[in-house]
This record gives C-alpha cells, structure tokens and sequence, in this order.
C-alpha cells in the first residue's frame, strides 16, 4: 500500500495504472474501525485498484461541534488500511481539497435539510461538497458507505444522480460491537459510564421494530416506543427520533408500504445516530 498527499501525486498514479481497471473509492474521515474496514474488504473484491481518502473535512462540522477532537490515528489507520488490501491511502490537507478562493458549495436540497440538517446546520452542504470533490478528483467506478450514516447516504445518492456522477455507490449494512452498538469513529470518546449505556439507543430502534412485526403502523406509538427506551436511561439525551419514507426521508404517519426510522442521542460531549429499516432495505443506485 501507498500513501499519498498530493492530489496531483495520486492522480498521475491512477493515471498510469491503465484504462480498463475499475477504481473503487472508499471516502472515509479515520479512525478506522471494522465498518470501514467491512467496506475496504468488499471494494477490493469488487474493484481492481482500492483508493481510500482519509480527510477530517472542515465544512460538516458546525461551530462548537467536535472537528478538533475528532479522533485521529494516522499510523494504526495505515496499518489497517493495507491489512485490507488497499492499493492507496489518499491524506489530503485541507488546502488540498479548499484551496485558496474557493467558493463552490454542493447543496442537495430538501433531502439535507430535516432530521441531522436541521440539528447540525450546513452539515450535508459540506458532506456534499466534499464528496463531489473526491468523485470528481478520483473518478471511481465505486464508492463505498455504510448505512449507519443513513441520510448522509440519500444526500449522496442525490448528488450523485443530480450530478451525473457515473459512479455506481455500494452501500452496506451497519457494522455492530457483540452489544449492538454500531461502530463509528466517535465510540472512542464515550466515558465508560456513557458506553455502558450507548447500546440503548440500537436496543430501542429493535424494540419499535418488533411492534412494526406485529402489526403496529401508526408513527406516534413506533417512535413513542424509541423515545420510551432512551428515558430509562437518565445519561442519555435524546435529540429526535423519526418515522420516515426511505428515500425522501419524509416523516410518515402511518406505514403503508416502506419506512425507516432514525435517531440521535447525546452522552455528554458524544453524539451518535443509528436507525432501522422496517420494510425495505436501502438500495445503491445504477
């Protein structure tokens, strides 16, 4: 594995690996842990040459947010990275991405702007952005996300096709500790206290799909059940809990068809998102 800075750098790289090979592109922030290895894992079945772009990008973050304690490992991330057999680990600085004068910003729309829009403010315009960014700076025929960061994946497949993008996006399963809470970056900086309670939010998010099983539509009772679960837990600050349509993540008052539901909590300074799809599972687009 090769780690590389320069845009430039990398891009006469690609360049010289030769027409004909598929680039797959796995758009990660660091701290690796095993949901962004599963990604790496299937991009170097799928792909001939594994890019992946490690950047703690500046534009998602919103003023008191956590951009300066964001985790950041570098030496165990390449190590883990080339154990998963990537080709390229891509670490960009912020001059590389926004460099001087930049003014060009990448806004999805209404799909951005409920649930983590509304309580993180800009956070998908830079999500968007960057990501345009790395779409249009590698040109992969593959990129790879997880699930956990639902909207952030609808605001991507939305760029994507709004963009015309011809990169095809993989979109895999939440990856969970043995207790169920989903593997993030951020898991890290829970106190131990905090941790011992973090898998409420997951616990919670099932017990609203075992009403769904049987035979529950109604919105108010699914995410009253959410919103019951976190209360037990007095540590547990919750911020919303949603009943959507799983691709406009419009919020739902009865299921008829198809739905997902999302949420989000505090445990003192850390935030942490999960949802659950009750009837479809999220499909990448073609």
């Amino acid at each position: 594995m090769r780690t590389i800075i320069q845009l430039k750098t990398l891009q006469a790289t690609l360049s010289a690996v030769g027409d004909g090979k598929r680039v797959g592109l796995v758009p990660t922030m660091g701290a690796l842990h095993e949901g962004h290895l599963a990604l790496m894992h299937r991009a170097r079945r799928e792909c001939d040459v594994v890019v992946v772009s490690l950047f703690v990008n500046p534009t998602q973050f919103g003023p008191g947010e956590d951009y300066d304690t964001y985790p950041r490992h570098l030496a165990s991330d390449q190590v883990k990275a080339k154990h998963a057999g990537v080709d390229f680990l891509w670490t960009p600085g912020v001059d590389d991405l926004y460099p001087a004068g930049d003014q060009t910003v990448v806004d999805v729309g209404a799909i951005g702007r409920r649930w983590e829009g509304e309580h993180r403010p800009g956070h998908f315009r830079g999500v968007a952005t960057v990501v345009a960014k790395l779409f249009a700076a590698i040109q992969p025929h593959r990129a790879y996300f997880g699930q956990k960061d639902y909207q952030q994946v609808c605001v991507i497949r939305q760029m994507t096709r709004d963009l015309r993008f011809p990169t095809t996006l993989r979109i895999l399963q939440t990856v969970r500790e043995a207790d169920g809470l989903a593997m993030s970056s951020r898991n890290e900086r829970l106190l131990p206290t905090a941790r011992a309670v973090a898998p409420a939010l997951y616990r919670s998010l099932q017990s609203a799909r075992t009403m769904w099983k049987r035979g529950e539509r109604r919105a108010k009772a699914i995410t009253e059940c959410v919103e019951s679960g976190l209360s037990a837990f007095p540590p547990i600050q919750g911020e919303y809990v949603a009943l959507c349509h799983p691709d406009t993540l419009e919020p739902l008052h009865q299921i008829t068809d198809k739905a997902v539901l999302l949420a989000a909590i505090r445990l003192g300074s850390v935030r942490l998102i999960d949802n659950i799809v009750l009837a479809a599972r999220l499909s990448s687009p073609d």
